[in-house]
């Protein structure tokens, strides 16, 4: 078996999780697949698994060149597609990540088009609300909001998104309409917390002094916790509680889109908002990326900077 072949295997029982499901993926035997890894090791000196007999875990040798395994099978498919004049079609597995409901509504549309423009591809999506680890995962593109550490990913941003309080034309015309967040004890609140997630509120207050506050933005935070009594833990879920008029919920922008070009909610407070969520498509591979990757990033890049839903 040549290092390519052993490459191959090696990648495949790392995002399998096993020699098992990597064995019929690759219909091979497992004791195949075990030999190949074994080998590998064997031949650069080191162990890339720890092996149990429930689960197998990359080692941070085996991280490591896990990553290099994928760079470099990536040049060869590429190489041998330049060679057979289909560098300009990208071909092959291609996986992106996104959180959930950003993911349902504008994600999906893009890879749809990417899937129509390039039959080529094999599109394979993971959409889940916690960050997920590009190379331990086996994940070539994630979509993220937030503020990007420094890291070692190439990063591309989309659009922004905003935090905002809105509620029901309904349920304002029956108890009033909240002018600055003191006001919000006077009101029903439908948080959106996931998990053990604070429900407090941050609102951003501008001033004068030109002094910096926790938002890195000129001026100061105020910290509200409102008076709930349902609490929810989606978003798609809060909004919905507050278009029958619940209360007041706080989502990202996009979340609650559609319920405010329809009417059903109205946004408050807009001046008390803290400094937009930049949006990113973030990738592994910088100027190195394969063409699929290319491709994918580019389509998103394209496609979500061109919604009007995604700029602040």
């Amino acid at each position: 078996m040549d290092r390519l072949d052993s490459m191959r295997i090696f990648v495949a029982v790392a995002e399998a999780g096993g020699f098992a499901p990597a064995a019929r993926r690759l219909v091979l035997s497992p004791p195949a697949v075990t030999r190949a890894v074994a080998a590998v090791e064997e031949r650069i000196g080191a162990r890339l698994l720890h092996r149990t007999t429930r689960i197998v875990r990359l080692t941070e040798a085996g991280t490591r060149f896990l990553e290099d395994c994928r760079r470099i099978l990536a040049e060869v498919e590429e190489a041998e597609a330049a060679a057979a004049g289909l560098h300009a079609e990208p071909r092959g597995p291609v996986a992106v990540t996104a959180p959930v409901l950003f993911g349902r509504l504008h994600v999906a549309p893009v890879l749809f088009d990417v899937a129509g423009r390039y039959p080529g591809l094999v599109v394979r999506s993971f959409f889940i609300d916690r960050i997920v680890h590009l190379a331990e995962e086996g994940y070539d593109v994630a979509v993220r909001i937030a503020e990007l550490p420094d890291s070692g990913l190439s990063a591309v941003r989309v659009g922004s998104v905003r935090r905002i309080v809105c509620a029901a034309p309904a349920y304002l015309a029956a108890y009033g309409t909240p002018r600055s967040p003191a006001e919000l004890a006077e009101h029903e609140a439908i948080p959106f917390s996931q998990g053990s997630a604070t429900r407090d509120w941050v609102f951003h207050r501008g001033d004068l002094t030109g002094s910096v506050g926790q938002t890195g933005a000129v001026g100061r935070t105020e910290t509200i916790t409102p008076r709930a009594r349902l609490i929810v833990n989606q978003a798609d879920v809060a909004v919905a509680a507050a278009v029958a008029g619940h209360g007041l919920t706080r989502v990202m922008s996009y979340q609650a889109a559609a319920a405010i070009r329809a009417g059903e909610l109205v946004v408050l407070m807009e001046e008390f908002e803290p400094p937009p969520i930049p949006i990113h498509v973030v990738h592994q591979e910088g100027r190195r990326a394969s063409a699929r990757v290319r491709a994918l990033v580019d389509f998103l890049a394209e496609g979500l900077r061109a919604d009007p839903t995604l700029r602040s």
